[in-house]
């Protein structure tokens, strides 16, 4: 079980080596206020003097110090190498392999090197330093020293010093893997202490929370801390261990950590005899020890699996990195046509990498195709921006000076086109939809697809640029052929089209019967056959029009209007009545701009209306199925076919190898740091496995 200390020991140095913190290890987090006795308790475990002294803010770096008992032969082994002579002595990680013996040289480093990141202004900092005691004198232990709890700013210390000071003691206490040492001064209520209160915000079940009192012999007379040490006050369940601090005029006079303790015994032992055994700084280590050992050995699997997990994840990262490029000509091939394998997948829905968040590729163009671009065609409206004025002014346009027998198919010609022409401006954005997708998938193919092309951002700007270049190109062409498919429809407007003669013969069928159902309501006193002939002005003229009821123009007959009915417009008596010896400008007379419609008038619109309905409902048709065929062959299709080879014409150039694959300036950086955190963590696997082997665990 001892062993167990020296791993994480071993864990510490493999990842200090990378400079890393990704894997959280056991090790005991000191909390307290300023002046407490902080400092104090960890100088005892050391037994030297070892941590700087003042007034106010000392401690303004987190140290996590290590401490490591030696036996004699390591001590001779370490002395021989080195060509020391000293039982004990220190190592910093930033001042790599020097020792020290000098114990005074330790505190001033630690100080020289708090304000060379700190300042000399009273501020922090979360910047580590690392140190590594060794000594036949102490146990294996590893404690994180921090700033003490503050809540007033002084002297040209930050305002809020408090909240800075606060984040940095919770960001090494809320690791699960780490023990509490919550100290507090027994001169104090141990009811208002911040490091329990702190402590408990992370470790509300104090699982990991083991309390300490020191000043024990500064309590006021006639006190005692009975009642705390026995936790009758605040309950602690990994226990409470009071313990005697050396005072400031003991640190003045040099007095030593091994003298202090003898002081430390004799005190317990007359104050409190009863506890004796189970407080004071020897006891306190030996617990600590024990907790560190038990805490090492619950933590280990998990830590094991972590570990595993993170060598993983760098393996991979390293692969995405590379091997340096030693074939340039091949390997620029070969990620070209990587590149163009990943984009037509994409598009076809095979691709490695599938997007779950939304659509993309082939299936965000069938969803254009299908549903933006289908939809939007149904909601256009076959006579939407068309009114009956509209339909009747184009009827009276077409037939000139003369008025009209029946509606003139001009009139029927020009109001469909006009609609016809409607359908051009969403076919359109079709294809600029279209388009944008597969601008998308270049950038989807760079970020999932092809990793490989993020090292060489020249390479990358290049296909980038060329399948740009190409879209582009294509995209007039795919334009033009889709206003071709509009201008086909508005060439020649078929009035024998199979459906529109179907849907001429029904609207025929049903004028038919509304004249027979007019003619049933007619009173008895009108004779059937001058109401059927009421408005013909002659019998072989309706009989050659009765023979065009098959025909779109043989609706138009059905049920002339009554020559009352033309009559019923109201005059405007100004127009109709000039007064006498004024001249009439016939310019100045206002058109009426809304008037109620004759009945052939109604009926003529009418007709034109559906018909109008029943041809753009037949384009329609046609342009949803054509457009989409469209894009596909000279956008999608065409892009595909054509990518790789003008990738290939365009950058397999020999001019061009030395410059496309440059790498990016930090990748040679970042593969480095990859691999040296990924041999970190194959080492560390391969020391738990050692302790594995060896049944501690």
């Amino acid at each position: 079980m001892e062993a167990l200390i020296p791993v994480i020991n071993k864990l510490q140095d493999v990842f200090n080596t990378v400079g890393a913190d990704i894997i959280q290890l056991p090790q005991i987090v000191v909390v307290g206020t300023q002046s407490s006795g902080k400092s104090s308790v960890l100088e005892s475990l050391v037994g030297r003097d070892i941590l700087p002294r003042g007034t106010g803010i000392v401690t303004r770096r987190p140290l996590i110090l290590q401490l490591v008992h030696i036996d004699q032969e390591d001590r001779r082994k370490t002395n021989e190498e080195n060509g020391i002579d000293g039982e004990e002595w220190g190592k910093f990680l930033h001042t790599k392999n020097k020792i020290y013996t000098d114990f005074e040289e330790i505190r001033q480093e630690i100080e020289a090197e708090t304000e060379r990141m700190s300042g000399n202004n009273k501020g922090i900092s979360d910047e580590p330093i690392h140190l590594k005691i060794f000594s036949p004198h102490v146990v294996n232990l590893t404690l994180v020293d921090l700033p003490g709890i503050t809540k007033v700013p002084v002297g040209d210390q930050p305002r809020d010093i408090e909240i800075q000071i606060r984040e940095l003691i919770l960001k090494y206490i809320s690791n699960p893997n780490s023990i509490i040492l919550a100290v507090t001064a027994a001169n104090t209520d141990m009811a208002t202490s911040e490091s329990l209160k702190v402590a408990r915000e992370v470790d509300p079940d104090g699982r990991r929370t083991l309390a300490v009192v020191t000043k024990l012999d500064l309590m006021d007379a006639g006190t005692d801390a009975m009642d705390v040490l026995m936790g009758r006050v605040i309950p602690v369940k990994l226990g409470i261990i009071g313990v005697v601090n050396r005072s400031q005029l003991d640190i003045n006079q040099k007095k030593l950590v091994a003298d202090s303790i003898r002081d430390e015994c004799a005190f317990l032992q007359k104050r409190y005899p009863s506890l004796a055994n189970r407080n004071g700084t020897k006891y306190l280590a030996k617990t600590l020890n024990r907790l560190l050992m038990h805490h090492i050995r619950d933590c280990l699997p998990e830590l094991k699996t972590r570990i595993n997990v993170l060598a993983a994840q760098y393996q991979s990262l390293l692969s995405s990195y590379g091997e340096p490029v030693e074939d340039k000509s091949s390997t620029l091939l070969q990620l070209i046509t990587k590149f163009a394998t990943e984009y037509c997948n994409t598009i076809e829905g095979t691709a490695k990498y599938i997007e779950t968040a939304e659509l993309c590729g082939g299936a965000r163009i069938c969803y254009i195709f299908h549903e933006t671009f289908g939809r939007t065609l149904e909601s256009v409206d076959p006579l939407g921006g068309l009114t009956t004025i509209d339909v009747l002014t184009a009827i009276r346009n077409a037939t000139g000076p003369r008025p009209a027998l029946f509606v003139p198919e001009v009139s029927f010609e020009l109001l469909v086109k006009r609609q016809v022409k409607r359908l051009e401006e969403p076919s359109l954005r079709c294809v600029e939809l279209v388009h944008e997708e597969m601008q998308r998938i270049i950038q989807h193919c760079s970020n999932y697809s092809t990793q490989e092309l993020l090292r060489f951002p020249k390479l990358h700007d290049a296909i980038v640029e060329v399948v740009t270049s190409l879209l582009r190109k294509r995209l007039p062409v795919t334009n033009d052929m889709v206003h071709n498919l509009v201008a086909i429809e508005l060439a020649y407007i078929n009035t024998k089209h199979p459906d529109f003669a179907d849907a001429c013969g029904l609207m025929n069928n049903n004028i038919e019967e509304q004249r027979r159902n007019r003619m049933r309501d007619l009173p008895s006193a009108v004779p059937r056959d001058k109401a059927a002939a009421g408005g013909s002005q002659s019998g072989p003229v309706s009989e050659q029009m009765d023979s065009g009821t098959g025909t779109w123009r043989g609706m138009l007959k059905k049920g002339e209007e009554s020559a009352v009915s033309d009559r019923a417009v109201p005059q405007n008596p100004l127009t109709a009545s000039p007064q006498k010896g004024h001249a009439v400008n016939l310019l100045d007379v206002p058109v009426p701009v809304s008037r109620k419609l004759s009945s052939r008038e109604q009926r003529d619109c009418e007709v034109i209306e559906r018909l109008i309905k029943s041809y753009f409902l037949i384009v329609r048709k046609n342009i949803q199925d054509s457009v989409p065929k469209a894009v596909m062959h000279f956008l999608v299709n065409h892009v595909k076919e054509s990518l790789q080879s003008e990738l290939v014409g365009q950058l397999y150039k020999t001019a061009l190898l030395s410059d496309l694959l440059t790498e990016s300036e930090d990748m040679a950086q970042r593969r480095n740091e990859a691999a040296d955190m990924l041999k970190a963590l194959q080492k560390a696997s391969q020391v738990i496995a050692e302790i594995r082997e060896t049944h501690m665990w």
